[in-house]
């Protein structure tokens, strides 16, 4: 039997569908510059661009994206970046959550809580944290979705976030933002959980330019 959440998702997604076919099939989008301009140097890290395959793209669909890995002044481990920028979500296109995806590339989830992290500028972001595992393979995981000015920890809010902004500025745009990182087992998940909320806090005021609000 399916349960209350499946069926909460369900009828979500029909009430958007009708609620975004009755609106039209355009989006009024902000100006707004590609996620190849996000600085490749900020804050002590410096980045390099990664190749994303078309099969990946394909199953992502039209839009914006960007997959980089950061390394840090005094850091040895790296921080991966993925940023998917959706310019309208009236189309079938949508947000994929790494919850479905990363299982199946073979990742366990074995922890996750919602935590709220404030970046340079003082701004709060409500974020997941995530810990996963491959065998003996563990990182640290912080994600979220962005829209409009507004940080969404949670895919099921950020579905009703897109259906409230549909009604309210005829706009379905969004992104989801990750970033994760090795926890070295002679460091431990902390080590790694400060090192990825460290970038956060210095990415996070610079994604207006990309994602407009």
């Amino acid at each position: 039997m399916k349960s209350p959440r499946y069926w909460t998702v369900v009828l979500l997604l029909a009430g958007t569908a009708l609620l975004l076919f009755a609106r039209g099939n355009s989006d009024p989008i902000p100006p707004r510059e590609p996620l190849s301009q996000l600085p490749h140097a900020f804050a002590g890290y410096t980045g390099s661009d990664l190749q994303i395959g078309q099969e990946t793209l394909d199953v992502l669909g039209a839009g914006d994206f960007l997959s980089r890995t950061y390394t840090g002044e005094g850091h040895s481990l790296p921080i991966g970046l993925f940023i998917g920028y959706f310019p309208t979500q009236r189309t079938g296109v949508t947000i994929h959550s790494p919850k479905n995806c990363l299982p199946g590339a073979g990742w366990v989830f074995e922890s996750s809580q919602y935590v709220e992290l404030s970046d340079a500028t003082g701004k709060a972001h409500p974020v997941g944290e995530y810990i996963i595992s491959d065998g003996d393979n563990r990182q640290f995981v912080i994600y979220w979705y962005e829209a409009h000015g507004r940080s969404v920890a949670n895919e099921y809010m950020a579905k009703i976030r897109m259906v409230t902004d549909a009604m309210r500025l005829n706009r379905t745009d969004g992104a989801l933002v990750r970033v994760i990182t090795v926890i070295d087992p002679r460091e431990g998940a902390s080590v790694a959980r400060a090192r990825a909320e460290a970038f956060v806090t210095q990415l996070a005021p610079m994604l207006p330019r990309f994602i407009p609000n």
